[in-house]
């Protein structure tokens, strides 16, 4: 029984580490880049220009 508390807790752990890095990815990659450059996409500026296209 013992084993399989180590077990729990040790998951627990790493759940607690992965959840640390991805704030702190997070964290980075908002200080590090615009609002625009983060929410734009080239497969969204193609898309707009192939609506375009169908509109004319």
């Amino acid at each position: 029984m013992a084993l399989w508390t180590f077990l729990e807790y040790a998951a627990w752990g790493l759940s607690a580490l992965f959840g640390a890095a991805i704030v702190a990815d997070w964290i980075k990659i908002d200080t590090t880049y615009s609002e625009d450059v983060l929410t734009s996409s080239r497969e969204g500026e193609l898309e707009a220009l192939t609506e375009q296209q169908h509109k004319a």
